[in-house]
């Protein structure tokens, strides 16, 4: 009876996600050693949405620059932090979030050629 009304069917459990052991954050000595970056988004008074990419150094939360874009591709993000590297020197790491233009084959392979783990 129960095999003809379904009820033994198996409970698929969740999945446990590993345990993580996340770094430490350290103690900045000088300017320009990380920078952070992530994204806002907002809408103008006409309702057009529009995205801004923000820079900031961590040492003393000075916004290293600002893009703002209806779309911000990781080949423009790329491109945008190539130019801050020019006028400000490359940072020593990065602090971003799992954004997928961060997660991307682009920004991954930008940061692997400019030596940021």
């Amino acid at each position: 009876m129960y095999y003809q009304l379904k009820l033994n069917l198996r409970v698929k459990r969740k999945q446990r996600i590993p345990p993580r052991s996340p770094e430490k954050l350290s103690v900045l000595n000088k300017l320009g050693e990380y920078w952070f970056m992530d994204f806002m988004s907002d809408s103008s008074r006409n309702q057009r949405r529009f995205r801004t990419f923000n820079v900031i150094n961590d040492f003393n939360r000075e916004a290293l620059g600002i893009d703002i874009a209806v779309s911000l591709p990781a080949g423009r993000v790329t491109r945008y932090l190539d130019k801050l590297a020019e006028y400000h020197g490359h940072p020593l790491k990065l602090r971003v979030d799992n954004e997928p233009e961060f997660t991307g084959k682009t920004c991954i392979d930008w940061a692997k050629s400019h030596g940021k783990p």
